[in-house]
């Protein structure tokens, strides 16, 4: 999205904050009425408005900073964070509010209608009722609260997903390979170096036999890795390190200079992915040999529905035996959506990432939700289609919103197994 976008969905947010202000404001005044304290009242009231208007004005002085900024900071996605988790705090109260004025409204209505003759005039409508203002607010605590776990905790609440995948051409040498994925870095977005550290720990402590990073290694410009190098590069498999790009990779999401600084930024983010130690495929193969026997890795840029379409399957498959087992990486999932699974050649696995799940969501044995998934037809976890996987990890970093709630950051481990007889995993 350009600047002139961005500043178009802040007015909107903006106009609907400052107009769910005025009516919190209301609700606060019923809320407070009866409390004996005159300096307490103003305290809660007008201390909101400063807060909430406060919050609006931050929003704005910080676009204005992100307008001549290289990339989006930790700093800018705190601003924003914080504005939403009062916006949809605020929504919640408003939504109880409303529904308490519906209430007055109809009351008033039938009120005007069997009034006895004679009756003394009331106000159309009733004032307010203290308890809907109490049930209003602790309604809104809710979201509060989760909004403020997620920002604190849960975007480095990393979890552990195994999945184990049976096929019968898998080479018998690689009867039980793990592989350690991890996806969506987005370094630029990290603001604790001991909590990514518990993260690249648990990647780690899966021994895999081969290591793979899906792609979005920055938010927009290279430098953004090089706090986490150290830490990054400790990532180590037998079987080799491979990584590819994703969208955020090409730095299209900020203004450059000239065609030439954008094309040298990608080129220095070429070169961190050597210096980790990642061997960076871009529209190739590799071979993964293992007593005598091998499978074919393939790795494709960027090719989205929506976003950049650079991937080239066909020249990534060049040289690919047909009767190979093959894994692709592939940023992200839309590429197997319309691509991948109608290829012609056969491709085993396919390993994804990008969507982050939202960063917000609902995951239970019984229940799996998020508003990504009405964008993005398979957006976190296992899919198969006649024996064609697809895996989508839901990221180990965050963008923009600087939290995760429901949806936390994930290390996966994939072991294949040969079989006779494929078995359908769970998903």
């Amino acid at each position: 999205m350009h600047r002139g976008g961005f500043f178009t969905v802040f007015l909107i947010l903006a106009s609907i904050s400052l107009l769910f202000d005025w009516y919190v404001f209301a609700g606060l005044k019923t809320f407070t009425s009866n409390w004996r304290s005159k300096k307490l009242r103003y305290l809660v009231t007008f201390g909101y408005l400063i807060i909430a208007i406060g919050s609006t004005l931050a929003l704005f002085l910080d676009f204005k900073t992100f307008s001549t900024a290289k990339g989006m900071t930790p700093s800018h996605e705190w601003v924003l964070s914080i504005f939403l988790m009062l916006l949809f705090t605020k929504l919640f109260f408003v939504l109880i509010m409303f529904l308490g004025d519906i209430g007055r409204f109809f009351y008033g209505i039938i009120n005007y209608f069997i009034k006895p003759k004679g009756a003394p005039a009331k106000p159309f409508f009733p004032a307010r009722r203290k308890f809907i203002s109490e049930i209003a607010t602790l309604v809104a605590a809710v979201p509060f609260s989760g909004f403020l776990y997620g920002m604190f905790k849960g975007k480095y609440d990393y979890k552990l997903h195994k999945q184990t995948l049976y096929f019968d051409d898998l080479p018998e040498a690689f009867d039980g390979f793990t592989i350690t994925q991890i996806s969506d870095i987005h370094s630029g977005s990290f603001d604790n170096m001991e909590a990514v550290q518990r993260g690249i720990d648990l990647a780690k402590a899966q021994k895999s036999d081969l290591f793979v990073f899906t792609g979005d290694l920055v938010n927009d410009v290279a430098w953004e890795i090089k706090p986490y190098m150290e830490q990054f590069s400790q990532l180590r498999a037998p079987y080799g390190q491979f990584s590819i790009l994703g969208n955020h990779d090409y730095g299209d999401y900020i203004e450059w200079n000239s065609e030439a600084e954008k094309t040298a930024n990608l080129e220095e983010l070429k070169r961190h992915h050597k210096e980790l130690g990642y061997r960076l495929l871009l529209d190739e193969n590799v071979e993964i040999e293992k007593n005598g026997q091998k499978l074919s890795l393939i790795g494709v840029q960027n090719w989205g529905r929506s976003f950049i379409k650079l991937g080239d399957l066909d020249k990534a498959l060049q040289g690919v035996d047909k009767d190979a087992f093959k894994i692709l990486l592939s940023h992200d999932p839309t590429h197997w959506e319309e691509k991948v699974r109608y290829h012609p050649t056969t491709i085993h696995l396919t390993l994804s990432g990008h969507t982050h799940g939202a960063q917000f969501g609902v995951e239970t044995s019984h229940l799996k939700w998020s508003p990504v998934q009405y964008v993005y037809l398979d957006w976190a976890g296992l899919i198969n289609e006649k024996n064609r996987y697809l895996y989508v990890n839901r990221g180990f970093g965050f963008l923009a919103f600087s939290g995760r709630l429901g949806i936390w950051p994930e290390v996966t481990v994939i072991t294949l197994k040969k079989s006779e007889s494929p078995e359908s995993p769970k998903v």
